[in-house]
C-alpha cells in the first residue's frame, strides 16, 4: 500500500476514498458550485493538494456515469499530476453541449434533471443569462476519478538510424479502421 499525503485547503474539501475494495480509482469531488455553459470550459476546485511519492503520478479521468448521462468532459483527460506538484488539484471540465439560441434560464444537474432559474436567482449569482444546456456542478458532486500510478522515466538517446519494423511508418489509421 502506497501512502499519499493529502492537505485540505478548505474545511469542506473531501478526502478521496475508494468506493469498493476492488476500485482502481478514487472519486474527486467539487469543492464549489459552478455553472458550465454550453461550449464552455471551467476549472473546478477540489480544495485538496497532494504529496504524491516520487516515482508515481496522479492520473485524472472522467467518471463513466457523467460521460454517459451528460455532455460534461474532463478537458485534458487523462490529466497528469506530477509528484513534485504541491498546488491545489483542479479539474478542467468542458460542457460539450451545442448552444441553442432562444432557450434560456434552464440548467441541468449531473443526473440529467433540469431546472428553471428565476431572474432573482440569476441576479444573486451575478449571471446575466443561463443558456439551455448549462450544467450545474454542485459542491460535493463527484466529478472525476483519480488513480495513483507508477512513472517510468527514460533517457533519450539521439541517433541517426532507428531499427526497422514491419510497420516502420504510416500511423494515423495505417493499420485499418
Amino acid at each position: 500500500m502506497i501512502k499519499v499525503k493529502v492537505k485540505k485547503l478548505s474545511p469542506e474539501a473531501q478526502i478521496p476514498l475508494y468506493a469498493t475494495s476492488g476500485s482502481a480509482c478514487v472519486d474527486l469531488v467539487s469543492n464549489e458550485d459552478v455553472y458550465i455553459e454550453p461550449q464552455s470550459t471551467k476549472t473546478i476546485s477540489t480544495g485538496l493538494s497532494f504529496e504524491i511519492p516520487e516515482g508515481y503520478k496522479m492520473a485524472i479521468y472522467p467518471r463513466s456515469g457523467i460521460s454517459a448521462k451528460t455532455p460534461i468532459r474532463v478537458a485534458n483527460a487523462p490529466a497528469q499530476i506530477d509528484a513534485d506538484f504541491r498546488g491545489e488539484v483542479k479539474l478542467i471540465l468542458t460542457n460539450s453541449m451545442q448552444l441553442v439560441a432562444n432557450k434560456n434560464n434552464v440548467y441541468y444537474d449531473l443526473n440529467g434533471n433540469h431546472f428553471t432559474m428565476s431572474s432573482p436567482e440569476m441576479k444573486k449569482l451575478q449571471l446575466s443569462n443561463v443558456s439551455w444546456g448549462t450544467i450545474k456542478i454542485n459542491k460535493g458532486d463527484r466529478v472525476a476519478q483519480a488513480e495513483i500510478v507508477p512513472v517510468l522515466q527514460v533517457e533519450f538517446e539521439e541517433t541517426l538510424e532507428l531499427s526497422e519494423t514491419e510497420r516502420a511508418s504510416g500511423g494515423m489509421g495505417s493499420t485499418g479502421v
